[in-house]
């Protein structure tokens, strides 16, 4: 596995961006794409990027209050239960000082609010040591819940394509 995909996902969302984005890497880079509960605590040297997404929650990534609040709001049970990346992040570990990153978000496409959970996520990752391999990518929902605006699962694909192509990793 050359690439990493962790996301969190409340209504679902977030959870097709991440395999819009994995299928994209999938071009060039062995894939996974992982649910943040199931994420490992450690990333391994076998991962040469790592890709993290989540839904933006009061203008950054969401917490365990924001995560209340979306079930309370939700019709259905959410996909990600647990703890969120803000959380993951806090503990992860990473073997690989070549290891690079991307980070991305979902979030309600107008009115555009300020804040974002991607911001958020790169920084974390920094702080890591972890270097980005682009700059933090917002993908836009019609409401809280969405679903996703038009064309947006292409352009997560193709973002995808494109850190694969510019990845030091790939096996073309």
């Amino acid at each position: 596995m050359d690439a990493l995909v962790v996301y969190e996902s409340m209504f679902g969302n977030t959870k097709q961006v991440a395999e819009a984005v994995a299928e994209g890497l999938a071009t060039r880079l062995r894939t996974e794409v992982v649910e943040v509960g199931a994420a490992p605590a450690r990333v391994g040297p076998e991962v040469g990027l790592l890709v993290v997404g989540g839904p933006t929650h009061a203008f950054s990534m969401s917490r365990a209050s924001t995560r209340k609040s979306a079930a309370q709001q939700s019709t259905q049970p959410l996909v990600s239960q647990g703890n969120g990346v803000r959380e993951w992040l806090a503990v992860l570990g990473t073997a690989s000082a070549a290891l690079a990153s991307a980070a991305f978000d979902t979030r309600v496409a107008k009115p555009r609010m300020p804040g974002s959970a991607a911001r958020g996520i790169a920084k974390r990752l920094r702080r890591l040591g972890v270097k980005a391999a682009a700059p933090a990518q917002s993908f836009y929902v019609t409401g809280t819940e969405g679903p996703l605006v038009a064309g947006e699962l292409e352009r997560a694909r193709q973002w995808g394509e494109s850190l694969a192509a510019s990845s030091p990793v790939a096996t073309a």
